[in-house]
Formats: C-alpha cells, sequence, structure tokens
C-alpha cells in the first residue's frame, strides 16, 4: 500500500483517523464551499429574489447529491472490507461494478430531473418572486447531474482505498474554476441565478476530467482493467445491500430537511432567504460530524475485513471524543456568531437578523451530531446499514417535520423555535443507536 493511502488496521488510531479525516474534511469544506459561493456572489450582485431561488434550488441539488453519496458509501464499505480481507481483484471489480451502476443512474436521474423542475419547485412553495429563477437553477445543475455522479463516485472509491488526500486535490481544482466562473458570470456579465449554476457545473466537470487524467498514473492497492467495467452480480449485491438502505436513509433525511424550507417558505420571502444563506453556513457547520462519519466508515470497513473488531470499536470511541471537542467550539460560533457569519451573504440587514436567528436555534446540534454520526459511520463501517436506515426514516417522519411545522405555527413565532427541530431529532437518533449497540453486544456475545 503506498503512502498516500492509509492503513487503517495497524498503527496508532487517533493518527489513523486523523490522518483520513483532515483531507476529509478539506474536501468538504471546499464542496460546500459550490453552493455558498453561489449565494455570496448572487447576494452581492442580486436581490433577495435571487438569494432565495439559489438557496431554494440549491438545497434540492445538495439533496440529490447526498442520495447519490450515500448510495457510493456500498462502494466505499465494499472496497474497504476487500482491502482488509487483502483481496485486490475483488476490490477491482467492485469498482468496475460502481462505474456501471452510477452511470445507469446518472442517465436516468438526467432526464427524470429535467422534466420535473417545476413541479420541485411548487412542491417546496417556493415564493412566487424567486419561482422562475428556481426552476432554472434547477434545470442547469440537473444538465450536470452525471459530472456530480461522476466526481462522488471517484471520491468513495478512493475512500474506499483509504486515500483521503485526491478527492481534497479535486475539489479544490473545482473550488477555484466555481469562484472564477461565479465572479465573470453572475459579477462582470451579470447572468445571476443561471450564472451561478452554469458555473457549479462547469467547475465540477474541470474537477473529473483532472481526476481521470490523474488516477490513470496512481498506483493503488486494487487490480482494476477497462475489462472489469461491467456488473459483477456478487459485487452489485453487496453494494447495494449496504448502499441503499443508506440512500433511503439520506434520502428521507433530506426530504425531511425540504419540507422545513417548504414550511419556512410559507413563512414569507425574508425567512425564506433567511433560511437560505442559514442553510450555507449550517453545510459548514455539519462539515466536522459529517468527514467523522466517512472516516469511521473507512476504518471499520477495513479493520471488520481484516477481523479486528476491537479496533474498529477503538475508532469509534476516539471519533465521538475528538468530534465533541470541535463540536463545541462550533457550537460557540454558530449560536453568538450568526448574524456575523450570514453578514458575509448578504448587506441586507432583515435577512441577516433571520438567518441568525434560525442559527440560534440549530447550533446545539453541532455537538450531539458528532455523536449520532460517529454511531452512523460505525454501522456503515460493519455494512449493517439498515439500522441506520429505520433511524433516519423515523426521525425524519416522527420527528423533524412534525417538530418542525409546529414550531413555526406557535404565536409570535421565529426561526429560531424552527431551527431547534433538528436538536431535538438528533436527541432521538441518539437514543436509537445506544439501543442498537446494546442489541449489538448481545448477539455478539
Amino acid at each position: 500500500m503506498s503512502k498516500k493511502e492509509i492503513s487503517f488496521t495497524e498503527g496508532p488510531v487517533f493518527q489513523s483517523l486523523l490522518r483520513f479525516a483532515i483531507p476529509v474534511l478539506g474536501a468538504l469544506i471546499l464542496q460546500a464551499a459550490y453552493g455558498a459561493i453561489d449565494l455570496l456572489i448572487v447576494g452581492k450582485f442580486g436581490n433577495a429574489s435571487s438569494i432565495s431561488a439559489v438557496g431554494t434550488g440549491s438545497s434540492f441539488m445538495q439533496m440529490a447529491t447526498f442520495i447519490i453519496t450515500s448510495l457510493a458509501m456500498g462502494s466505499t464499505v465494499i472496497i474497504g472490507h476487500h482491502i482488509g480481507e487483502q483481496k485486490p481483484k475483488e476490490a477491482g471489480n467492485a469498482v468496475g461494478t460502481t462505474i456501471i451502476l452510477f452511470l445507469i443512474i446518472a442517465v436516468v436521474m438526467t432526464f427524470v430531473l429535467e422534466f420535473a423542475a417545476g413541479g420541485i419547485a411548487r412542491l417546496l412553495q417556493t415564493p412566487a418572486e424567486s419561482f422562475d429563477k428556481t426552476i432554472l437553477y434547477i434545470r442547469i445543475c440537473s444538465a450536470g447531474i452525471v459530472i456530480i455522479i461522476a466526481y462522488n463516485v471517484i471520491s468513495g472509491v478512493l475512500r474506499g482505498v483509504g486515500n483521503a488526500n485526491l478527492p481534497l486535490l479535486f475539489v479544490g481544482i473545482a473550488c477555484v474554476v466555481n469562484i472564477l466562473g461565479d465572479l465573470l458570470l453572475v459579477g462582470a456579465f451579470h447572468m445571476d441565478v443561471a450564472g451561478a449554476a452554469i458555473a457549479t457545473v462547469f467547475a465540477q466537470f474541470v474537477s473529473v476530467v483532472c481526476s481521470v487524467a490523474v488516477l490513470r498514473k496512481q498506483n493503488m492497492p486494487i487490480e482494476f482493467s477497462r475489462e472489469q467495467c461491467r456488473i459483477y452480480k456478487d459485487e452489485l449485491k453487496k453494494i447495494l445491500n449496504v448502499g441503499v438502505p443508506i440512500a433511503l436513509q439520506e434520502t428521507t433525511v433530506q426530504i425531511s430537511f425540504l419540507v422545513v424550507n417548504s414550511v419556512i417558505n410559507q413563512m414569507g420571502l425574508m425567512p425564506s432567504a433567511g433560511y437560505g444563506i442559514a442553510q450555507k453556513i449550517v453545510s459548514f457547520i455539519m462539515l466536522v460530524p459529517s468527514s467523522i462519519m466517512q472516516s469511521v466508515s473507512a476504518f471499520v470497513a477495513q479493520n471488520i475485513g481484516a477481523g479486528k473488531k476491537e479496533r474498529a470499536w477503538k475508532g469509534f470511541y476516539t471519533a465521538i471524543i475528538t468530534g465533541c471537542s470541535v463540536g463545541i467550539v462550533i457550537f460557540m460560533a454558530g449560536f453568538f456568531g450568526g448574524g456575523f457569519l450570514s453578514s458575509f451573504f448578504t448587506n441586507d440587514p432583515e435577512v441577516i437578523a433571520q438567518s441568525a436567528a434560525y442559527l440560534k436555534g440549530f447550533s446545539a446540534d453541532c455537538i450531539l451530531t458528532c455523536v449520532l454520526f460517529s454511531s452512523i459511520g460505525y454501522f456503515n463501517g460493519c455494512g449493517k446499514s439498515i439500522p441506520v436506515m429505520i433511524q433516519g426514516i423515523t426521525s425524519a417522519f416522527c420527528l423533524r417535520i412534525p417538530v418542525s411545522i409546529i414550531m413555526s405555527r406557535l404565536p409570535n413565532t421565529s426561526l429560531t423555535y424552527v431551527g431547534m427541530a433538528t436538536p431535538i431529532t438528533t436527541v432521538y437518533g441518539i437514543i436509537f443507536f445506544i439501543i442498537c449497540f446494546r442489541l449489538l453486544k448481545k448477539k455478539s456475545a
């Protein structure tokens, strides 16, 4: 295994996790910067309707991307298992299966999203002032869904073999291109929402081209050739058994956030614009627990494959302690500095106030989610994604959505109350996994 790939089955646990998590976090930060940069530049050159359109449209596209990333986690886990088992040919078969599977998914999603853009905007209760702009943003981004999927599949495969540095490089390239594209199309050519969407798709296209060029020269701990780009039934079954429940979990979670977006859109244009900005800040705030989840999944997958269950447990506990320590700092920034953070995206004082209000209610989740996401990462890494799916579905439909609706209808309500629905939901998720861990220990005893 080359120095660029990390072996999770030997050496200090904390050091192995940290070496992997830092580039994962860096890649997630830059990936979240796509939508944030779009919103920031549109906010400076556009108006509240443009902010609302990019906020709503990018929320939907973020959901689509998260679903793909979640399904690709099946490939990450299975490749990790094969690496831990020291079966490079089977790992290559999993890579080939992944490529064909996601190519089919990409083609289908492109057609579906192009035709459904108007219905999506209506379903999200998009304000009339930003309705047409939201449709335009979704359609342009949907045209590039093949590119978005290609990037996330490549990243998932690389993380499965223990390489988090190359995904960081590729997303860094995309981020630079996106900034330049936004400044040119939105700032100089005044293309508003359309310019932001085009810049995002083109940036990811450049990233994918660069990634393919670099990967052709890399030596990885797998045996892979073009002839393996086909569906291997055994590998497909393993990938789907892990990936589908994770994707269903993520789908329901993202749908619940879209419902929350719809609920807030009904509160008016200013709350809608404020929530759009708050969500971009949240996308950064949640990067620490997200990087922990991906790191734990890869760490546990390799160690389970190598038969080192105790080491997998140690990695899980280490991730919780580390994540919560950082989460406390992030909580303070979101709770007390929401207005300051929001001011980077717009000069409108009312929109800033609405965004800060939501962040105040949401911020406790910065700490709680580090526990929840570490638990999800552990079960994903073990290939036991059914509990993850059950937790995601029940928390979305039984708590997040109804609590958000109730909070939005309270007398003299504000976005602070709506924001509190997320940490309330996370507490339930933690309790759910505590029960699952106890059942798992009894079963293995």
